[in-house]
């Protein structure tokens, strides 16, 4: 089935079913004591999982991969010159509690099992949020995690590093600090890919049909994946993530959320629920829900967290004016 826009793409639409048939002979080198390291707060997911759905997805990448070297060493025989294929870079996308942390660990892992790209990297954007003391200098606390609380040209700067083929410096987030931690940083030294993880690494610039638009993120990626569930699914992982916070991270007195950690379940499910639609929902709605239709697949998941179908998006023929 396919499922037509007016932006002139369409989505090719997979059942699970369907899409595993497209993995071939592709190996699952993965055994479950891998996938336990890999597998997020309350974001499960199988072998089955993988080998049904993460695997023929890299099998498509790993084509696109080859393609862009080859187009890349075609370019550069053209202009007389070593040829030196930039990083491949991978964005994954989607709501707070919709699993992307697992997905993009687990095809990092995956990726790198492939001989053609063994040096496989994964960066979250959490790093290139403003410190938690620029957000309440700009009253922004309360909309942490939308566009504007990012620190975007210091992202851009670090996306343009790594395409260039230089080292790449990213900050250090602390989930348990809840900010930024100062003085550590990471360094991203010529990765073969790049898988860059974050709720609104999608968004396209203000005014994009405008000429002079800015540089966003989703200018550097080769690819793009967006991990799509119902409302009510996400609120609800959402809400058991946070009552399993309460019993864990949060019990730990150096916690940004340590005052939670006394909570009832009833008091932590009001609670959450109450961030759930002041903050997480909103960003949804306004900003990450119509980034979607920029993606170049989408992972559709059912009540289960599970992957249920899987959306190819492929460009039309341009559609002639009516006479």
């Amino acid at each position: 089935m396919t499922s037509e826009r007016d932006t002139g793409l369409s989505y090719e639409v997979f059942s699970r079913a369907d899409w595993a048939a497209l993995r071939r002979n592709t190996p699952l080198t993965l055994t479950e004591d891998d996938l336990a390291t890999l597998r997020g707060l309350n974001e499960p997911i199988t072998l089955e999982e993988v080998a049904e759905v993460i695997l023929p997805l890299t099998r498509l990448l790993n084509l696109h991969i080859t393609a862009v070297q080859q187009l890349v060493r075609v370019t550069d025989s053209f202009l007389g010159r070593p040829s030196s294929p930039a990083p491949f870079v991978i964005g994954v996308a989607g709501s707070v509690a919709a699993g992307k942390s697992t997905i993009a660990r687990v095809l990092r892992e995956v990726l790198s099992r492939w001989v053609e790209h063994r040096k496989v990297e994964l960066l979250t954007t959490d790093g290139f949020l403003h410190p938690n003391a620029v957000l309440q200098e700009r009253g922004l606390m309360q909309r942490k995690g939308f566009p504007g609380s990012y620190d975007l040209p210091r992202l851009v700067r670090f996306l343009t590093d790594v395409k260039a083929g230089r080292d790449a410096i990213a900050p250090v987030y602390s989930h348990l600090s809840y900010d930024i931690v100062p003085g550590e940083e990471k360094v991203y030294a010529h990765p073969d890919v790049l898988i860059v993880e974050g709720i609104n690494v999608l968004q396209p610039a203000p005014n994009s049909a405008e000429r002079g638009a800015r540089t966003v993120v989703s200018d550097f990626f080769d690819f793009s994946i967006f991990i799509d569930a119902d409302e009510d699914d996400l609120e609800r992982w959402y809400v058991g993530r946070f009552l399993t916070l309460r019993d864990t991270a949060f019990q730990r007195p150096e916690s940004y959320f340590h005052r939670f950690a006394s909570f009832s379940e009833a008091e932590a499910r009001a609670m959450a629920s109450k961030i759930w639609a002041e903050i997480n929902y909103v960003n949804l709605k306004q900003n990450i829900e119509s980034t979607r239709d920029r993606a170049t697949v989408v992972l559709r998941k059912g009540s289960t967290h599970a992957v249920q179908q899987v959306w190819m998006r492929r460009a039309l023929p341009p559609v002639p004016p009516s006479p």
